[in-house]
């Protein structure tokens, strides 16, 4: 039976804790007869203490430090503050684990515990996209990829953020105990064994506000025409600027060039007609600037990691339930 623990600190969000508890617990409908023997351990607090998990939880366990050192499987499921330090003694009980061959885990931002271990150094780290930037400026010596849903590299697994902790704990019951163990418990828990893209299909594409000291005129002005085959030219002349110059401001503003940033619209605007609407796939490249269909998933599939009928299937499902 091999051992799994589960790491809890102050302050920690409730869900990433909940989701290995609820996954890897005893109460599966038919577990096989070595499941997985799950502890959870609580890093901080005194033999006897509530450790809280959230503002509305606390967590009450015999288990410690000593217990997670010693687990096949470590698990650290989120940071309670990402722009602070972990505990030491939660960095270093990692450390030692990891020394010892334990395989470890995080989800969310528990990256960041892990980066801190140094488990991270050199290695590519998946953590919630809405963090990634903030770990890779934090943690330099970790490539950051903020469009998968979790990497593994044997001995060290991130996942990323809230639901990707669900399909970080199947991939590793498939990897324990095959797919077929991994499926049935994928059922039981109404999730996809195995779910298409990344999370860049859930990254935001937000809008600048309008400001007359900024670029934000001209943003707006060419999300209104996305449909037209917009050059920079065009943009420079509506912002009564030469191109040059656009170039340059844009990329202060907004990290990127004009026709990457048009893209990233056009992919935008074509999740928001796969959501919403029932148009042909050739309807919705043309609205959104694509062209054809064929450009449209060629252009969709690269950047969302999912072709455009499987995204629309996925949030008409949702829809549904």
């Amino acid at each position: 039976m091999p051992s799994l623990a589960i790491a809890v600190t102050a302050g920690m969000p409730f869900f990433e804790l909940a989701v290995p508890c609820h996954v890897f617990g005893f109460d599966r409908l038919r577990p096989p007869p070595d499941w997985y023997d799950l502890r959870v351990c609580v890093v901080g607090g005194r033999e006897g203490e509530t450790n809280l998990a959230g503002a509305w939880f606390s967590t009450r366990t015999p288990y410690g430090v000593a217990e997670l050192v010693s687990a096949d499987t470590v698990i650290v499921p989120a940071s309670a503050d990402v722009h602070g330090d972990p505990p030491d003694e939660l960095v270093d009980a990692l450390r030692e684990a990891h020394r010892r061959g334990a395989r470890v885990v995080s989800f969310c931002s528990g990256a960041f515990t892990l980066a801190a271990a140094g488990l991270l150094d050199g290695r590519t780290a998946a953590t919630h996209w809405m963090y990634a930037a903030l770990l890779a400026e934090r943690y330099p010596a970790v490539s950051v990829d903020p469009a998968v849903l979790y990497v593994d590299h044997g001995d060290v697994l991130t996942g990323a953020g809230a639901t990707a902790a669900i399909d970080a704990c199947l991939h590793l019951i498939r990897e324990d105990f095959g797919t077929e163990v991994a499926n049935s418990l994928a059922r039981q828990l109404v999730a996809p064994a195995h779910r298409p893209g990344g999370q860049a299909q859930y990254i935001e594409t937000p809008l600048p506000e309008r400001r007359d000291d900024s670029l934000a005129p001209v943003l707006h002005w060419a999300t209104e025409r996305l449909r037209e085959p917009l050059t920079v030219a065009d943009l420079a002349r509506h912002a009564h600027t030469s191109p040059r110059t656009l170039v340059r401001r844009f990329h202060a503003a907004t990290g990127t060039t004009p026709m990457q940033w048009l893209q990233s619209q056009r992919i935008a605007r074509a999740r928001e007609l796969l959501e919403s609407t029932d148009l042909s796939m050739d309807r919705v490249a043309e609205i959104a600037g694509l062209g054809t269909a064929a450009n449209l998933r060629r252009h969709f599939t690269r950047a969302m990691g999912v072709p455009p009928v499987d995204y629309r299937r996925t949030y008409r499902a949702a829809r549904v339930a």
